[in-house]
């Protein structure tokens, strides 16, 4: 780091010791660590703990913080934050415990890595605008870092939410169609179903499920291009599918029936379908 990266540093800890004072920041976050700590000591599940056996409680808090993000519900994200917070202060306690890092290098290293990578900011860089941000984020990671295109992308993310990263990087290098072309987008969906039709038609399994893959990576990318989040939009339609569904089955109850009744054909079934769709439609307006 180079001494104008060592003054914009100096420069942040200065405007981040004021905020401290202001807002009683520095306390509250000290007094979380001492809590930690002390778990930690004297917790015998604290103690017991290892970065392997909280990965899966990690993963739990991100998606609780992610379903409180999608029904907006703020009380919920504060909640959800602290429980990540925790999370992120015990694998550095345990860190520090295995001496292969403290809680200050991990703060260091990430007040460095943004610094490096906001020229614009620290530096004399000069960009237009945030898709200039992402170019120089990728070139900087590239040239300084000597890291691949792709080597960001998390194998352990969902299947959805990686592929879109992966479009997305691709993107930033320069390989992507044509900017608004989203029929040239559409048209290559509408190719990879065919293939997966002829693959079915051939009866080949393994093909199949191939194609499969093509048409969902396809129309990720054409999501892409529509400026929607398709992890989003499935989500929603899940949603959807269960309030429909639980409405169906009540609606079903209601008349003495049970969906899952062998005499409760599918025509009767769709029809409750149909009813329980209109009235969440109406619910809307």
């Amino acid at each position: 780091m180079d001494s104008k990266d060592i003054t914009s540093l100096d420069r942040t800890s200065m405007e981040l010791n004021r905020i401290s004072k202001d807002e009683g920041l520095s306390e509250a976050f000290m007094k979380l660590v001492n809590i930690m700590d002390e778990l930690r000591e004297k917790c015998p599940w604290d103690k017991e703990q290892t970065v392997d056996t909280l990965r899966a409680m990690t993963l739990e808090e991100i998606y609780e913080l992610t379903e409180a993000i999608d029904e907006k519900n703020w009380k919920d994200i504060k909640g959800e934050l602290g429980d990540i917070l925790l999370h992120l202060l015990f694998y550095a306690r345990i860190g520090k415990e295995l001496q292969v890092f403290s809680l200050v290098d991990v703060i260091e290293a990430i007040s460095n890595k943004m610094i490096r990578r906001h020229p614009h900011i620290y530096g004399d860089v000069r960009v237009e605008n945030s898709e200039d941000v992402k170019r120089n984020w990728q070139k900087i990671k590239q040239d300084k870092e000597k890291a691949a295109i792709l080597s960001g992308v998390p194998n352990a993310l969902p299947s959805m939410i990686k592929a879109a990263r992966i479009q997305e990087k691709a993107r930033q290098a320069g390989f992507d169609w044509p900017e608004g072309d989203t029929k040239a987008v559409y048209d290559k969906v509408q190719e990879e179903m065919q293939e997966l039709l002829e693959a079915e038609k051939a009866e080949d399994p393994a093909a199949m499920e191939e194609e499969l893959g093509d048409v969902f990576f396809s129309l990720i990318n054409y999501a892409r291009f529509l400026k929607l989040d398709p992890d989003k939009a499935l989500e929603g339609c899940n949603r959807k599918f269960i309030n429909r569904f639980n409405l169906m089955e009540r609606l079903a109850e209601e008349r003495g029936r049970r969906i899952t009744d062998a005499d409760l054909h599918f025509d009767e079934m769709n029809n409750l379908w149909n009813e329980a769709k209109q009235i969440l439609k109406e619910k809307k307006r």
